[in-house]
């Protein structure tokens, strides 16, 4: 039987905190899956649904974006890609009668983890003006509601279409489409917080803004570097390709301000040893970085690799890349080396620029004889994969730190080789393949011609607005009306209190949703709740039984199969719900047709084939067991679509942040028992970390320094340039092997300390990963 959903939020004043643990998975990862499952969906239902994620006949995993092998496991699926299912194939159910009982004034004080555990929404709700409750509410006057706001508005550029990174290809495709045959580009999407430092980066540096490996090349690799990720907790099912390539021989170095069990040792719960003996120990050097020291750490890297003889691909850069002798020259400390940060400015940075001996070690908090033993693996490998994540993207210089790391695969050629490239690891399902799609605020051009082409409309070519110029839109009166196609939007963004101001000063807002969550809750004027299909439901429509496309962190394309009954017979498809709004709101003056793309998901796949390079004979390619690999000219053949036509080498100043003194640089994370803002618990097992969330973890030293002893509670207040402060709460001391002068703690809790305009440079993505905070005590309430 299937647990009921808490009545009230759990007590969180008294985490329990233990020693971290050194290996991550194994039996008490997969004792904890099931313990999940079976609450969310009882014996049967776990058993039938399990058995069918990420199966080639089944569906894809609704959690991350790690590609599946070409012959799948029988239980292809991770404890927290488990929960993840859990979570959507639960028999809990949220009906009107839930909204009866709670106001939103109610809904406005539970937790996440709250929310989300009540279950499955199963009707459209809509909140009228001046209401306290969500009503039920017709599919056909949910659609008129907004399609009044909309074409009311007085410019097109007044609404905010935002998309999540669960949403299908097909859907993405459909929803991008009406937008801008609306009229507007203002498709932010959850790339815009999370990779879009990468996809600038790469973008300018080879020509493609994804990742150029797959799978089969970190089983080919010599060495893997994993910077500023930790796949444990994020990307778990990546342990059992790492411990492959293990196996075949490679090295992995390990980059991160905090030690994580995933990367020390793993125990694969699919082999006698994972389950029963020590499992496989994965990382040969871990460097302990500070927050932020990436891109003077690779800077060192660079620089030792052309001073040492023999060590550069002459051939490769000869013949290959462009802007070489500039950066070599700054590498080296040559004339440009003037450039850097003063460092006077809170986030910013400090050095010279060239990234000298001095400066690494300050930037990074590591010692030159670390820095050599990694030296002498680079050097020892002839293919070199990087991976990264959330630890390289969220901060003011994330991107010119990733193209550093493009400076440093490309001195020893390891672009376009077998074996060796950039490895971006995405966190969500199809996030990677809605950009594909055109969920994007800055289209290319020739995207926007190619729509034109095919669909007979001008598309609007102004840029739209990305997620925190979104906020920014929506808090000064700019834009009125907030649709959004998944996610949750007010527990993912930056500056709690002004991102829920800014909500709700919108006319209306409008969530896409599988279940409950804190968006539901922070609302405009009006709102509205349209429930949606799962990936683990049947989608059947007038021609039949559909699939849908998504595209995973490597770029291969797959279908995705729902097989369970749906939640509510009154649930639409992601799909159907585009394709009756935009009919709706575009009238029949749309000779887009709309109707057919709703009945027969195989004509969406169509038009997609026609617009999108690499999807020709889109529907054909997608039947291939497995799916098929999107085409990667850097990797498939060593040619860049750059302005030069070349791999770039970059030359950017090194800068690091600067943390005044008594302060520290803090990051947000997730906790163990987390899948982005869905709160599956309210445990941290990997970090020792029981029953709360509310806590945060410091160095011994830098604790005992503020007097505060493991077990004390403090304020986490951050201080911003224009002398402004945020604070957070209530947060119990932990203290944890972190790196010296740096903090972690867990989001969305910690969101209201990140400014808005705490971003990157180029991407303006959140710097959620170097936010200066200094430690207080706790106010009296």
């Amino acid at each position: 039987m299937a647990g009921k959903p808490p009545s009230s939020d759990p007590v969180q004043d008294a985490p329990q905190v233990s020693e971290p643990q050194h290996a991550a998975v194994g039996l008490p990862a997969l004792t904890h899956a099931l313990r999940i499952s079976q609450k969310q969906m009882g014996v049967r239902r776990t058993a039938l649904t399990l058995l069918r994620v990420n199966q080639q006949d089944g569906f894809d995993c609704p959690g991350c974006a790690w590609p599946e092998p070409d012959k799948p496991h029988t239980a292809e699926f991770c404890e927290n890609g488990a929960k993840a299912v859990a979570e959507e194939a639960t028999l809990r159910r949220v009906t009107p009668d839930f909204f009866a009982a709670h106001s939103v004034a109610d809904l406005a004080t539970r937790s996440g983890y709250w929310l989300g555990q009540q279950g499955r929404l199963t009707h459209p709700m809509y909140l009228p003006e001046g209401a306290d409750h969500y009503v039920p509410v017709p599919w056909e006057q949910a659609f008129d509601i907004i399609g009044e706001e909309l074409t009311a508005l007085d410019s097109p550029d007044e609404a905010v279409f935002y998309t999540s990174g669960r949403t299908s290809n097909e859907a993405a495709f459909l929803y991008q489409l009406f937008a801008r045959e609306f009229g507007t580009n203002n498709l932010p999407d959850c790339s815009n917080m999370c990779h879009e430092s990468s996809g600038s980066a790469l973008t300018e540096t080879l020509g493609v803004g994804k990742g150029s490996v797959l799978l089969e090349d970190l089983y080919q690799a010599d060495l893997i570097i994993i910077a500023g990720q930790n796949p444990g907790t994020n990307h778990p099912r990546m342990l059992t390709a790492l411990e492959k390539a293990k196996a075949g021989g490679a090295k992995i170095i390990s980059i991160n301000p905090l030690p994580e069990a995933g990367l020390e040792r793993f125990k694969n719960p699919q082999t006698p040893r994972g389950l029963a003996g020590g499992g496989t120990a994965l990382t040969d050097l871990f460097l302990q970085v500070r927050l932020g020291g990436d891109q003077a750490l690779f800077r060192a890297f660079n620089r030792r690799i052309l001073n040492t003889p023999s060590a550069v691909d002459e051939d490769f850069i000869r013949e290959h890349t462009h802007g070489f002798g500039e950066f070599a020259q700054l590498a080296r400390g040559g004339d440009n080396a003037d450039g850097g940060g003063s460092g006077s400015d809170i986030g910013s940075g400090s050095g010279s620029g060239s990234g000298s001996d001095d400066e690494t070690l300050a930037a990074t908090g590591l010692t030159h004889e670390e820095i050599d033993r990694a030296l002498e693996m680079i050097l020892a490998s002839r293919r070199t994969i990087v991976c990264w994540a959330m630890g390289l993207t969220q901060h003011k210089h994330a991107v010119p730190t990733i193209q550093e790391v493009v400076n440093f695969l490309l001195l020893r050629g390891n672009i376009g080789r077998p074996g060796a490239g950039v490895c971006p690891v995405r966190g969500h399902s199809n996030v990677q393949g809605d950009r594909t799609m055109g969920i994007f605020e800055r289209p290319a051009p020739a995207f926007l011609d190619a729509l034109e082409k095919e669909f007979g409309f001008a598309p609007p070519r102004e840029h739209g607005l990305d997620v925190v110029r979104a906020i920014h839109a929506l808090r000064d009166g700019r834009a009125k009306v907030f649709l959004a196609m998944g996610g949750n939007f007010v527990a993912a963004t930056p500056d709690t209190d002004v991102t829920e101001a800014a909500m709700r000063r919108a006319r209306l807002t409008v969530h896409v949703s599988t279940k409950l969550n804190r968006s539901h809750a922070v609302t405009g004027t009006r709102a509205l709740i349209l429930p949606t299909l799962g990936r683990t439901e049947r989608d059947l429509q007038a021609s039949g039984e559909q699939f849908v496309t998504v595209e995973d962190s490597m770029g291969m394309v797959h279908a995705s199969r729902g097989r369970l009954q749906p939640a509510s017979p009154h649930l639409l498809s992601e799909t159907a719900i585009v394709t009756r709004l935009a009919r709706r709101v575009l009238g029949t003056d749309s000779r887009t047709p709309w109707e057919e793309f709703g009945q027969d998901y195989a004509t969406i796949r169509d038009r997609i084939a026609h617009v999108i390079p690499g999807f020709e004979d889109f529907n054909t390619k997608v039947a291939h067991p497995g799916g098929f690999a999107l085409p990667h000219a850097p990797r498939d053949s060593r040619s860049f679509p750059t302005a030069t036509g070349k791999a770039n080498f970059t030359a950017a100043p090194v800068t690091y942040p600067a943390v005044p003194e008594g302060r520290l640089l803090l990051q947000t994370l997730r906790s163990h028992d987390q899948y982005n803002t869905t709160i599956y618990g309210l445990d941290d097992r990997y970090r020792g970390i029981k029953n709360g969330r509310r806590v945060v973890l410091v160095h011994p030293d830098d604790a005992r320094e503020r007097g505060l002893a493991d077990g004390a509670y403090t304020d986490l207040v951050s201080e911003w340039t224009d002398g402004s402060e945020r604070r957070a709460t209530g947060f119990r001391v932990v203290h944890y092997p972190t790196a010296r002068g740096c903090a972690a703690a867990y989001y969305p809790e910690t969101n209201v300390l990140i400014p808005l305009d705490h971003t990157a440079d180029t991407s303006n993505t959140p710097a959620a990963k170097s936010v200066v905070i200094r430690l207080e005590s706790p106010r009296q309430s």
